[in-house]
């Protein structure tokens, strides 16, 4: 069986974070192991207020992951967010010993890694400290084999166009909120080859995560064998299928355990467009 390392946030009640990353990689028949970063009861969009994970139970939660044998298993890692610039550091150095494992009995030849570089959004801008987004950008972006920003965030690292932005950053990036056409909210897929955008219908009240849902379905697809492009276009698919059942379903979460194999073959439609 597949497995995926996430280290990002654990919210006990919203479907965002590594808690919402491990349900999607599950549907996708991928053994998630969560190392949380912060614990929160609920959503800090509504308040909440969490407790970092201490960098050295960090360290020693991520080094018994080692001890059980499953860095050198890891097909794929996920990094999201991050609330203290040691955790990026304990991180950075958790992926090189992945890469460095014997990969004995691992579904895949090589671990992907997908970097998801929360740090902030339009129109307040950081919500991380400068010091938690500098750290991912020294530490965690050079690491990455994907990036998946938002578009702030890609605005953040680079500069530029979304075509040029990405490029510039060195690797293959999928761009969450890029824009599109009237009434549309679009992903873009960015790599040496082209860049090409994924634009579904904006609604309106749209539950927190999507982002997340994105990079997870992106990480899972790239495990299963799919062509990037292919991956992204999938991923773009159960974001759009996941926020239009949010709205029929009047669900305050993205309702990801009740869509189930809609998740995985997703039917959403998709306006695709060659940038």
């Amino acid at each position: 069986m597949p497995l995926a390392l996430i280290l990002s946030s654990y919210v006990a009640a919203a479907r965002i974070g590594g808690a919402a990353q491990q349900y999607v990689l599950a549907r996708h028949g991928i053994d998630p192991v969560l190392v949380p970063t912060v614990l929160l009861g609920r959503s800090p969009a509504r308040g909440a207020r969490g407790q970092a994970t201490d960098p050295e139970l960090f360290a020693r939660m991520l080094a018994d992951v080692e001890a059980e044998g499953l860095f050198g298993l890891c097909d794929l890692v996920i990094t999201g967010h991050f609330s203290l610039p040691e955790q990026v550091a304990i991180a950075a150095e958790a992926i090189a010993r992945i890469r460095a494992a014997p990969r004995d009995g691992a579904f895949r030849a090589s671990v992907i890694v997908v970097v998801d570089p929360i740090l902030g959004d339009a129109p307040g801008g950081l919500y991380v400290k400068p010091e938690v987004a500098l750290a991912v950008a020294e530490r965690l972006v050079p690491l990455a084999d994907y990036l998946t920003p938002n578009l702030w965030e890609l605005e953040h690292l680079s500069q530029g166009d979304i075509a040029g932005a990405a490029r510039r950053l060195g690797r293959p990036v999928l761009v969450t909120s890029a824009p599109a056409g009237p009434g549309e909210i679009g992903l873009a897929y960015v790599d040496a080859d082209g860049a090409t955008l994924f634009a579904h219908r904006r609604l309106n009240g749209v539950p927190n995560g999507t982002g997340d849902l994105v990079t997870a379905s992106f990480g899972a697809g790239l495990v299963e064998g799919l062509e990037p492009l292919a991956a992204a276009e999938r991923a773009a698919r159960a974001a759009a299928e996941a926020v239009q059942a949010a709205q029929d379903w009047r669900a305050r979460e993205l309702p990801i355990i009740a869509l189930g194999e809609r998740l995985v073959r997703p039917t959403a439609r998709l306006r695709i467009e060659r940038l």
